[in-house]
């Protein structure tokens, strides 16, 4: 059995419109969204062997926030400009590319790609995953190649989701 985290980026900042959408920061409420989800994971001993993170800049400040938490050295970030708003066939074969040591796999990217993604891989009905939504799937392989859409969604939480 594999671990897959899907994280959405934090909420971005919107207030200078000439800035590139590649280069957009993260605003107040995202700065607080992304460490607190850290803290989530962690509280639920959740610790990726790994992390593949978009290389927009409200992406990686996300993932820059959410690994403290985690105990999970910056310096072992793969920084993918390929996940940069791509399509779940381009995640997926970075999901499968992964060597088969890791056992929990976190994955940093964008909308509309991150929802569709869990919906496929876990035939699931989520209409949105929100900014800093965090996914955590089962899947039932032992090896990344093996990755098919028979997932098993174990968690889906969000910043504003209220506490159980």
């Amino acid at each position: 059995m594999k671990t897959l985290i899907l994280i959405r980026h934090a909420k971005s900042d919107w207030s200078d419109f000439n800035a590139r959408d590649f280069d957009r920061e993260l605003n107040t409420r995202g700065q607080h969204d992304a460490p607190l989800m850290g803290r989530k994971l962690a509280a639920r001993d959740i610790h990726p062997d790994a992390f593949i993170v978009s290389t927009a800049r409200r992406a990686q400040a996300t993932a820059r926030l959410i690994i403290p938490a985690l105990g999970f050295p910056e310096t072992d970030i793969q920084w993918k400009d390929e996940l940069y708003l791509s399509s779940p066939a381009t995640m997926k074969s970075m999901i499968r590319q992964t060597p088969d040591h890791v056992q929990t796999l976190a994955l940093v990217a964008h909308n509309p790609g991150i929802t569709e993604l869990v919906n496929q891989l876990a035939n699931a009905d989520i209409s949105n995953v929100p900014t800093c939504g965090v996914i955590t799937l089962q899947l039932p392989v032992d090896h990344w190649a093996e990755v098919g859409n028979n997932a098993r969604l174990l968690d889906f939480d969000y910043p504003k989701r209220m506490a159980a």
